[in-house]
Formats: C-alpha cells, structure tokens, sequence
C-alpha cells in the first residue's frame, strides 16, 4: 500500500472518530456542573479592580512622580 493511500484511509476513518471524540469530550468538559463558578470568576476578572484603580504597580507602570518631571 503505498504511503498517501494509508494516510488518506487513516485521516478519513480512525482521525476523523478521535477528533470528534476529543472535540465531544471538551464540550462536556466545558459544560460539566461544577464549572459553573469557575467560568464565572473568569468572566468577571476584567471588573476585579472597578472600585478603586489598580494603582501605579498594578498597571506595571514605571514612572518617576510627577514632581520629579517638573523639574526637567
């Protein structure tokens, strides 16, 4: 059997289950029960800091105050 004729045969059976197998799984995975909270923590991770800024660090900002900038 030559190689392409294999691998044709091979893509078009056994890859073509496993894919949909894997891709079946990681839906299930992604909509189990208890992943309820945790999609939620990541949906709301953008709004963490709404109250208040994140401040100087938070931002990894690195400048001098603004005092010292005056003085250039």
């Amino acid at each position: 059997m030559e190689t392409y004729s294999f691998l044709r045969e091979f893509a078009d059976s056994w890859a073509l289950l496993a894919l949909t197998l894997i891709f079946i799984g990681v839906v299930i995975w992604a909509f189990r029960p208890g992943s309820r909270p945790v999609h939620d923590e990541a949906a709301m991770q953008i709004f963490r800091n709404e109250t208040k800024p994140a401040g100087e660090a938070g931002r990894g900002v690195d400048r001098a105050p603004a005092s010292s900038q005056k003085e250039a």
